[in-house]
């Protein structure tokens, strides 16, 4: 049974508060959520997998940032969190002074945050489900997401019955499709965010492992708008946005416990 406490630290003034799962390791793990979500994650999703983690011999910390949770301050969302995740990796170090190698975690716009910071402090990083998607972008869906969401209504066997009773028009199905494969993927604007997140990338020098889970938006969204061609991208077809399947928690364990031993390796 691993130890969990509640640690304070200083960002700009403000008071933040994070939970530290600890253990015997010296490649330590950093959880940067995503959205506005508490240290504890959907459903208490993170703090469960910071205690597996933990449990595997790594230690874990999660952290509200400003105007988040328990933390003071003002949300400035994604893009401010660079101060934030700075404070959160000294406190870490302070807290787990056998720790000479940090490894952060984000998802979604946590992701965006770390790429933004260029993974200052940090030796790795996992980035799942990266956001790209512009503030005026609204609910506009990527080409590779409406595919994704075709496939799958055609596996779907109520929707072929549906298409084969006539409730859904072939025609207009045909047309639907038809358009949807021939329209290339959306072009990003110069400077977007795509180009801050791809410059935040190559300015960082440590290892870095893309995460997509393939029944996510956010991360099918990625997926078209990246390099094609990126052999850091691994892919979960099982996983929505969280991972809250059985099977995709314990890929995220997995591929994350195997960046922290290849860091454990090189140290």
């Amino acid at each position: 049974m691993t130890a969990r406490r509640h640690i304070l630290f200083s960002c700009e003034g403000s008071r933040l508060v994070g939970t530290l799962d600890e253990a015997a390791g010296t490649c330590g793990l950093v959880i940067v959520t995503g959205g506005n979500e508490t240290r504890a994650g959907a459903w208490n999703g993170q703090a469960l997998f910071a205690a597996r983690i933990a449990k595997a011999g790594w230690p874990v910390l999660r952290f509200d940032r400003r105007g988040v949770g328990d933390s003071e301050g003002e949300n400035g969302e994604f893009r401010a969190n660079g101060p934030d995740i700075a404070a959160a990796i000294a406190a870490f170090r302070e807290a787990c002074p056998q720790i000479t190698r940090i490894v952060a975690l984000g998802n979604c716009d946590g992701a965006a945050a770390l790429m933004l910071a260029q993974g200052r402090g940090c030796d790795a990083l996992i980035l799942s489900n990266p956001w790209t998607i512009e503030d005026d972008e609204g609910d506009v869906l990527a080409p590779g997401v409406a595919r994704d969401h075709y496939r799958r209504r055609l596996r779907d066997p109520a929707a072929i019955r549906r298409l084969l009773s006539g409730q859904v028009s072939p025609l207009k199905l045909g047309r639907s499709l038809l358009g949807l494969w021939r329209k290339p993927a959306r072009e990003a604007p110069r400077g977007s965010l795509l180009d801050e997140l791809v410059a935040g990338i190559e300015g960082f020098g440590g290892p870095v492992r893309f995460l997509v889970a393939e029944r996510d938006r956010t991360g099918l969204t990625f997926l078209d708008r990246w390099a094609k061609d990126d052999a850091r991208i691994r892919r979960c077809a099982r996983a929505t946005h969280s991972y809250v399947e059985p099977d995709a928690q314990e890929w995220l364990q997995a591929q994350t416990c195997e960046v922290l031993g290849a860091m454990r390796a090189e140290g």
